[in-house]
């Protein structure tokens, strides 16, 4: 019998979906090709064989947002919001850019479409969505998530969401993201035809798994680590952001009352009157600038809040991880019992109490025929969980080559997003503390101007 390995169970690949029509020729062309090219490649899977496949031949964006109010499941009314999604073909037709589709989706069926990919897809680092309500924000901003401000950067964040799906190697290909893009009416009804409700884990279950494996991956538990450090780092820095935010905030509207104290003045003073007027403008179109200012930090912020909600995303794939194990463990205990039982028959010797054992010794031994019939099928037994044992194990690695892979394409996204946020941000504070220098500098030359 094959040891039991500290890897299990396969990534879930996609019931293959028939084709449910396009809505522009450009489009349909392009996939036609592509679809053609899968069919001589012998790759008959049901889903696209190019890399980066839709950034390649289409525009993806969410251009605008809209409040409306509708009725629940619950038949309640209820307001929320609908994004418009629109795609664009890249390539021409008769020299004219074609326009693929336009649709609304609400937060929730982006939702929907998450929760699939992570059941289909339990190795990948599955991009995270924008908060649905407002975190680690500075005390002046509104935290109510059908305010306008919001609801533009959670736009921006549901598109961001898409372009890192359609630029993922492999999510890009699945059909129901495609789908997502294309077909507004009865899509939520073909996302569930696929039963993927069915294959998604239970969180107790989850949670036993964790719990009760005995012999965990190392790389796996330092990944889980790593995701604890990179929430918990991300979590300080926005605090401390929003704190600077808020003090930042006082500063310059100190600067606004600077401008009406000396604007105040100038009207009492003749001599000093014109130089007093032009120190107050430049203090307040220095404190009106505070604004501007923290709409950029808060855009930075949302950079760094994607991956504090990778953070989950990485720990969702170490969770699936443990179930494989734990299920793994638990069918090598399973063939290690029955190994035993069997025997213990063939040879007449009990190891171990057993209730059967001493139903044996109180009613007598089983007849040779009923003995032989019980090993026969316990060797049945044992055969077929050795090679499900076999099949877990060879899952497992497989689950694992594929899961390492794309957490280490997930640590080069992460390296170079984020250094190039923080570049940003820091090129944004110099900026900012320039024009604070140059306002005290126009300040200082209208005084030495009196």
């Amino acid at each position: 019998m094959e040891q039991a390995a500290s890897d299990p169970e396969r990534q879930l690949q996609p019931a293959p979906l028939e084709p449910l029509g396009f809505s522009d020729p450009g489009l349909e062309a392009a996939v036609g090709e592509e679809a053609e090219r899968s069919r001589e490649e012998g790759t008959g899977d049901g889903m696209m064989t190019e890399n980066n496949f839709w950034l390649k031949k289409i525009e993806i964006s969410v251009s605008e947002a809209e409040k409306r109010t509708g009725r629940n499941a619950m038949n309640m009314q209820e307001t929320y919001t609908a994004y418009l999604i629109e795609t664009r073909s890249v390539e021409h037709i008769d020299g004219q850019s074609v326009l693929t589709d336009s649709l609304w989706r609400r937060y929730s069926e982006f939702e929907l479409l998450r929760s699939y990919l992570l059941v289909y897809y339990p190795h990948i680092v599955v991009p995270p969505l924008p908060e649905k309500r407002a975190e680690f924000v500075w005390h002046k901003l509104s935290a109510d998530n059908m305010d306008p401000d919001f609801v533009e950067r959670r736009r921006i964040g549901l598109e961001n969401f898409l372009l890192r799906v359609a630029s993922h190697p492999i999510l890009c290909k699945d059909k129901i993201f495609y789908l997502f893009l294309t077909q507004e009416g009865n899509w939520k009804e073909t996302v569930n035809e696929t039963g993927f409700q069915l294959k998604a884990d239970s969180r107790l279950k989850a949670l036993n798994a964790t719990f009760r494996v005995k012999n965990p991956d190392k790389r796996f538990t330092e990944l889980k680590h790593y995701s604890d450090e990179l929430q918990s780092v991300i979590s300080h820095l926005l605090r401390v952001r929003a704190r600077v935010a808020d003090r930042l905030y006082g500063v310059y509207k100190v600067h606004g009352n600077y401008g009406r104290v000396f604007s105040e003045w100038s009207a009492i003073e003749k001599e000093m009157g014109d130089g007093l007027q032009s120190a107050g403008h430049h203090m307040d179109v220095y404190a009106s600038s505070i604004d501007d200012i923290l709409e950029d930090e808060e855009h930075y912020a949302d950079q760094l809040k994607e991956y504090l909600f990778y953070a989950e995303a990485l720990r969702a794939v170490c969770r699936k991880h443990e179930l494989m194990q734990y299920d793994l463990e638990m069918a090598a205990q399973d063939l290690a019992s029955k190994k035993q039982q069997c025997e213990e028959l063939a040879t007449g010797t009990v190891r171990t109490f057993s209730l059967k054992g001493m139903t044996t010794k109180l009613f007598g031994q089983e007849t040779p025929e009923q003995r032989e019939a019980r090993i026969k099928v316990l060797e049945e037994q044992i055969n077929e969980g050795e090679q499900q044992l076999k099949s877990k194990n060879l899952e497992g690695r497989e689950f694992v080559k594929n899961a390492w892979a794309d957490i280490e394409r997930f640590k080069e996204q992460k390296n170079h997003d984020l250094k190039e946020a923080l570049i940003s941000y820091a090129v944004m504070q110099i900026s900012m503390c320039k024009k604070g220098i140059q306002v005290w500098t126009n300040a200082k030359e209208c005084f030495s101007k009196m």
